[in-house]
């Protein structure tokens, strides 16, 4: 009997690639890491702006979140829905068309002055986001062979994404303050019109050619799972686990997912061939992604707690403070390619998470005093580069040895974990930040401060964990048959 051999990571029979990108093809990695950071800038740009976008539009205090809550809803909820559509129908096509969508939500919102048509340009960024995440990265995959050139546009547009996340905190707190937060929402727009002009011209068309019929009842399930997992997630942070809004939408969502899962083996032209997930790259790859995401973007949100509530920053001060993070994941981007080369997208995010979780330990020592900022910068900055490291690492394995017909299958799962990952962290982070926060050391510095460090601890535990795990079961040579 034979068994399917899991795809090589090290290409040891892949023929020469070129050395140099071809003008066309820089031209196309300029289109898609464009939109590709502007997505992420989206994810953060709107957080420091929230108090002034509910007295200007008329939220209600305890509704504010449903501004970012609606994004995440649809951006996590749909991204495996379109990528499969991009695979199906062609994803420039639906490239082209996300973005005409964000460039519409974003005009939205920023004339929006009552709730209904926030929420509405909200739900339109993040269906935008949830398409055009997973085209462009497919179309970026199949734009570059397997080699030294994906490897190098996918460490740009890995630093490009996170550095994105770091610059919409700043870019949102500047722009609330000189101009309007209106402008957070207007900015993509000549952004968008700038892709949508050249795209058409320099985007090849990619899709696969044996176009089969779309799993529906499949789509249907997974995409509502979602929806009901990052709804769940978010009740946790906003109103603890015990919530009946946080475990309930949780325990429905993981009942879907096991629903679609009897789906997918059960139909011919499944939206998740039930195989691919057997594959070790794809189930390690994207579950050690997951980890990377949620452990870093937490720890943001974790700092930020901490730089304003106990060392008394601004928003717009902790915003500026995490610069330093944007520079690391720049660097880690650049440095990521090159690590992969050497020693391999496995070494690559193994080492990644445990310089991480070395740099994220450091920070247990962080106390009241001002001078701490200073181990804030340092391990932000070293943290920042070991995770783009992992980031990259995972993105090389979870899209390594598939045909082209299936990159935007690769990449739609490698984005529905990017945004789990976003989604996920949070709230964990919050809820163990809630279990160490007395009552009555609400609002206090000390108090404050010591919640943060045992959530600090997680987080580097977190790190650690994921990376033991991938270095024992992620395979870096095919199985045996």
């Amino acid at each position: 009997m034979t068994t399917r051999q899991t795809p090589p990571l090290q290409h040891l029979a892949t023929p020469i690639q070129p050395e140099r990108m071809t003008g066309r093809q820089r031209l196309t990695m300029i289109l898609l890491l464009t939109a590709s950071f502007t997505l992420a800038v989206d994810f953060s740009i709107l957080n420091v702006a929230l108090p002034a976008i509910g007295a200007d539009v008329g939220f209600s205090l305890e509704h504010l979140q449903w501004i970012a809550t609606s994004f995440a809803l649809c951006a996590a909820g749909f991204t495996l829905f379109f990528g499969r559509i991009a695979d199906l129908f062609g994803r420039k096509r639906l490239f082209i068309a996300g973005m005409a969508l964000l460039g519409f939500g974003s005009l939205l919102g920023g004339l929006a002055t009552e709730p209904g048509l926030l929420l509405l340009a909200r739900v339109a960024q993040g269906l935008a986001t949830a398409a055009v995440t997973p085209a462009a990265l497919s179309l970026l995959t199949t734009s570059f062979p397997e080699g030294r050139l994906r490897d190098t546009a996918l460490g740009l547009n890995g630093s490009l994404m996170a550095a994105g996340f770091t610059t919409g905190a700043i870019l949102g707190g500047l722009l609330t303050d000189l101009l309007s937060w209106r402008w957070a929402f207007l900015i993509n727009v000549p952004v968008a019109l700038f892709v949508l002009v050249l795209a058409p011209r320099f985007l090849s068309e990619s899709s696969n050619p044996n176009r089969a019929k779309l799993d529906v009842p499949g789509a249907l399930t997974v995409t509502a799972a979602l929806l009901l997992l990052v709804f769940g997630l978010t009740s946790a942070g906003e109103k603890g686990w015990a919530d009946q809004f946080a475990w309930g939408p949780l325990a429905a969502g993981l009942m879907l997912f096991a629903v679609f899962l009897i789906i997918e083996k059960n139909t011919a032209q499944a939206l998740i061939p039930v195989g691919i997930l057997r594959r070790n790259n794809i189930a390690w790859g994207n579950a050690a992604g997951i980890l990377a995401f949620a452990t870093e973007t937490s720890l943001v949100f974790v700092l930020t707690v901490y730089l304003q509530q106990v060392l008394g920053y601004t928003p717009l001060g902790a915003g500026l403070s995490f610069a330093v993070l944007g520079i690391g994941t720049v660097v880690g981007g650049i440095v990521a390619p090159k690590l992969i080369g050497r020693v391999g997208p496995k070494t690559t995010i193994v080492s990644g998470l445990s310089v991480q979780a070395a740099a994220t330990g450091s920070l247990l020592f962080i106390t009241a005093d001002p001078a701490s900022v200073m181990l804030v910068l340092a391990a932000t900055f070293i943290g920042g580069v070991a995770n783009l490291a992992a980031i990259v690492g995972f993105m090389v394995t979870a899209t390594t040895g598939l045909p082209d017909s299936e990159q935007g299958l690769a990449t739609g799962l490698a984005t529905m974990s990017q945004q789990i990952g976003i989604t996920l962290g949070i709230p964990v982070m919050s809820a163990v930040m809630a279990a160490f926060l007395h009552p009555g050391a609400i609002g206090q510095p000390a108090g404050v401060l010591d919640a943060v460090v045992p959530a600090i601890g997680v987080n580097a535990a977190l790190c650690l964990g994921t990376a033991v795990v991938v270095s024992i079961f992620l395979r870096s040579r095919p199985a045996g048959s």
